[in-house]
Formats: structure tokens, sequence, C-alpha cells
């Protein structure tokens, strides 16, 4: 859960795959850790991971996530090209990039444009960076769902 602030997704998904899986809560503000921290042992959840991230690393494992999920984050990030590099590496083979964001074309969703943003500026920002939208949910009342496929892996030399 890239960007999750004081777990209020993170812990629901972890209690829900529960010690088979281990939900990493990733985060560039620190002081939402503690929060996080009380909330678990509140709701008993300890499949969990703090991760401090950085404005153009998440700083997760290589390889360690099936979905990365990321909910109103995306408009937030000030270097977006690093974030969805390190996003790519930290995916299983078959993994994704699941994005949350407040329905521009919505004049109904009340919250300000600098925090939410069109499919089509999703898909256009996301295919510049060698993504690929795999799916679309649009059943949410304010905000899409999209699910993107990383960038194909480059062949190394001599493949």
């Amino acid at each position: 859960d890239l960007g999750c602030g004081n777990g209020y997704l993170s812990l629901p998904i972890a209690k829900r795959i529960g010690p088979e899986g281990t939900v990493q809560c990733v985060e560039l503000q620190p002081q939402y850790f503690a929060q996080i921290e009380k909330r678990a042992a509140e709701a008993g959840v300890e499949n969990y991971e703090l991760v401090r991230a950085t404005a153009t690393d998440p700083r997760i494992q290589d390889g360690t996530c099936d979905p990365v999920l990321m909910v109103d984050v995306y408009p937030e990030l000030a270097l977006p090209e690093p974030v969805l590099r390190n996003v790519a590496a930290a995916l299983k083979p078959d993994g994704r990039l699941a994005l949350v964001e407040f329905r521009s074309e919505d004049p109904e969703v009340r919250i300000k444009r600098l925090h939410k943003m069109t499919k089509a500026q999703a898909v256009l920002e996301l295919e510049a960076n060698g993504w690929t939208l795999a799916e679309s949910f649009e059943g949410l009342p304010w905000q899409h769902l999209l699910f993107f496929a990383p960038p194909e892996a480059e062949a190394s030399e001599g493949d």
C-alpha cells in the first residue's frame, strides 16, 4: 500500500490475506507509523511491515509484490517517473499496479482539481512510462480503479 497514510486500507487488507501474506505499508511521512502500529495492535493484525519511502523510491524490495496499491497518491507524486520504475521492480512477474484516483471528469466529485485526474490522463501518463492498462473498474462512486501491467523487462545483452 504505497502512500498508506494511517493504514486505513493496509490493515483490513492484511487481516483479509492472513498469515500467508504481508502488507507493506509504504509511507513518505513517518509520523503515520505510530498510528498504524496502534491500530494494528488494537485490531490484532501482525502481518504488516512499515516501509519509509523517499520522494523517488518507495523502498520496496524487488519482486515482492503481487499488486502495488496506490490510492489517491499519483497526483501527489513530485517525481512519478522514478517512483514508477521502482514500483515496476517491486512487482512479481504477474504483478499489477492498482491505481485509485478521484475522477476529474465528474463535476460531482468535490475534490480540488490538483488532487484528481481523468482516466485518459492516468493512462497517458502511465503509458508514457511503459505501463499498459490491463483492466479498469468504474463502479466506485467517485474514483477510477485502474490496473496497469508494468513495462516489459528489458532483455539483457546477449539474449
